[in-house]
């Protein structure tokens, strides 16, 4: 296993779901003295592999089909349209 890459994939993730809604919504059902936290944390923390599983298998597909380098732009594109729209939104 190539460990700079793993470490790499693992703080930029992390950092990425840090107050994340995700997140938010996790902390929610979490604060709820009724709920088993043990269940909140499985559940959510299943729930988060499954969706980076979705997104691997779906870069895996999308990679061969387009370019990485025009698949960073239209991340990059993406990001900055969902941070103005947030912006303005508000």
């Amino acid at each position: 296993m190539d460990l700079k890459l793993f470490f790499t994939i693992f703080g930029t993730i992390f950092l990425a779901e840090l107050g994340d809604k995700t997140q938010f919504a996790t902390l929610l059902f979490a604060t709820d003295g009724q709920k088993s936290k043990l269940t909140v944390f499985l559940a959510s923390a299943l729930a988060l592999v499954l969706a980076s599983a979705v997104a691997v298998l779906l870069g895996s597909v999308v990679s061969k089909y387009i370019d990485t380098k025009y698949l960073s732009w239209i991340a990059g594109v993406g990001f900055i349209v969902i941070g103005l729209w947030t912006i303005i939104k508000v």
